[in-house]
């Protein structure tokens, strides 16, 4: 690898700009990396507790986290244009203009994560009943939901503050403290959930109790660092910024097609969860250890994409064009190589993996086989959400959204419920219908990325 870099170098002494990025994006990726698995260790967490509590429970946490996760993902989404334009400025030289990216956003955040609390504590639990899920399974998850929006405002503004670390190429601080996060929910949980010091046992709603001040805890953390780093001031963190309508504008719009896509994406596959209920709720069980598991391994590629996007953004905004397919291929070929591995490693392990989740034989032996076959998505589901990042980051917000309505709502909920309840095949059917989708729409995202930098070239 150096020999190589040193040879493409004019110099012959000096690395290669190849070389540069892909250190940068390796640097950068690694701490995202580490914070987004702190995301899902969390929900692992709360999967394995609850679920070696109760096998009922464990269904109610996954019913409620279901509305849950569609209206938290499409808020998230909502305030990518933070990282966006955070990037965007680094690369145009205007540095000390992130902090007024960063105060738009937060107070974004807080409005969307009041309206999005206020909507799924209202919607939520009486959505459960309109499902037609079995009755005991909506009145068990309706308190969870409740509880879940709780602690939206307070993490969707923690969201806007990660954002801008990493943008900032400060992810360390932002992945330290949402470990600490997770120490603190895996206390509550050992409290809560089982009941212990005498406490009672409070199942699902108390994994769910434990989440909100897990989330607290990251807030206060992160606001903290940020009011105490040294450049804070230089950066505009505490300076009110003058109005500026185009990019504010324009923040809001990348967050547009951010959240609908998300909302696509995610509403998709709660829809599965559903699909699932219909089925039984062993059913329910086993497609959560293979969600969850699945939705580990997504975390890596997430923290992919925001390092891809990161160099992709600042390549765009200083207008070097060849630097966004470059940082593009690198984020693309990393992505690669990881989703390659992990089916590789899960593959085998499928039995074990789901022996950690439950004690139930039934649902080991369901979601032990649905595991084999969803090793066939890691790969297309890791570069479909990279470039769909990289997409949103050189410019072209709304193609990521029109792909993924393609993809998951118009191909994977029919196909899913046909292959899982009409043919017969179950958790299996589920599965399979995520195989296709995902790999309509890495196919149709890659097309587009490269399609519009050969043009631009």
């Amino acid at each position: 690898m150096a020999a190589s870099a040193q040879a493409s170098s004019p110099s012959g002494g000096r690395p290669s700009i190849v070389r540069i990025e892909l250190e940068e994006l390796l640097k950068l990726s690694g701490p995202v990396v580490l914070a987004r698995l702190g995301i899902m260790t969390m929900g692992l967490s709360d999967a394995i507790v609850v679920g070696r509590f109760s096998a009922e429970q464990l269904s109610f946490h996954a019913l409620a986290w279901a509305p849950t996760a569609v209206v938290l993902t499409m808020a998230i989404g909502l305030l990518s244009g933070v990282q966006v334009m955070t990037a965007r400025a680094i690369g145009e030289g205007r540095r000390d203009q992130t902090g007024a990216v960063l105060r738009r956003g937060m107070v974004y955040g807080a409005w969307i994560g009041l309206v999005s609390m206020a909507v799924l504590a209202i919607l939520g639990p009486p959505g459960l009943h309109l499902l037609g899920l079995e009755p005991r399974l909506a009145d068990g998850a309706a308190p969870v939901v409740v509880v879940f929006s709780l602690s939206l405002p307070t993490y969707v503004v923690a969201c806007a503050a990660t954002f801008w670390l990493e943008a900032l190429s400060k992810p360390t601080p932002a992945m330290l403290i949402m470990w600490g996060a997770n120490l603190v929910n895996l206390v509550l949980l050992i409290l809560l959930v089982p009941g212990t010091f005498g406490l009672p046992a409070h199942g699902a709603v108390g994994a769910a109790w434990s989440t909100f001040g897990a989330r607290a805890f990251l807030l206060v953390g992160l606001v903290t660092y940020i009011a105490t780093m040294k450049e804070a001031g230089a950066l505009g963190v505490f300076r009110k910024p003058e109005r500026d309508r185009v990019n504010e504008r324009t923040q809001r719009q990348v967050g547009y097609g951010a959240g609908v896509s998300n909302f696509f994406e995610v509403a998709a596959f709660s829809s599965m969860n559903v699909i699932a209920g219909w089925i039984g709720g062993l059913a329910v069980a086993a497609w959560t250890v293979v969600l969850n598991v699945t939705a580990l391994v997504f975390m890596v590629p997430l923290g992919l994409s925001t390092a891809t996007a990161v160099l992709v953004g600042r390549a765009y905004g200083a207008r070097e064009h060849a630097g966004v397919l470059r940082a593009g291929a690198l984020g693309f070929s990393l992505t690669t190589a990881f989703g390659v591995v992990a089916s590789l490693a899960i593959w085998p392990s499928a039995g074990l993996i789901a022996q950690a989740y439950t004690t139930d034989p039934a649902v080991i032996a369901a979601a032990s086989g649905a595991l084999v076959v969803a090793c066939l998505f890691f790969l297309t589901d890791a570069l479909q959400v990279v470039t769909a990042q990289a997409l949103r980051a050189r410019g072209d917000v709304w193609a990521p959204s029109v792909t993924h309505l393609a993809s998951y709502v118009v191909v994977m909920m029919p196909l899913a419920w046909w292959l899982a309840i009409p043919r017969g095949m179950g958790i299996a059917g589920l599965v399979w219908a995520v195989v296709a989708a995902s790999l309509v729409s890495a196919g149709l995202l890659l097309t587009r990325f490269w399609t519009l930098g050969l043009r631009e070239g």
